[in-house]
């Protein structure tokens, strides 16, 4: 499976401290929840938690969830 990085129609940084022991299912109910947004429209979302130098990245790629962790 190749990943486009490069290419999310939209990219969404979430704001305020996100607890990043959560996995995809719930940082997707974060996002459905909390914020309303379409999960499955080709949108990369970026989760903060506690120390602002590690995110969690959700995006859907047409088959599943893939969850990065960056730093």
């Amino acid at each position: 499976m190749l990943i486009n990085w490069h290419d999310p129609d939209h990219v969404y940084l979430v704001c305020g401290k996100t607890d990043l022991r959560k996995g995809i299912d719930g940082l997707a109910m974060v996002i459905a929840e909390n914020y309303g947004l379409e999960l499955y429209d080709n949108s990369l979302f970026l989760f903060c938690g506690s120390r602002n130098d590690r995110f969690k990245g959700l995006l859907w790629d047409g088959e599943g969830f893939i969850l990065r962790y960056l730093y």
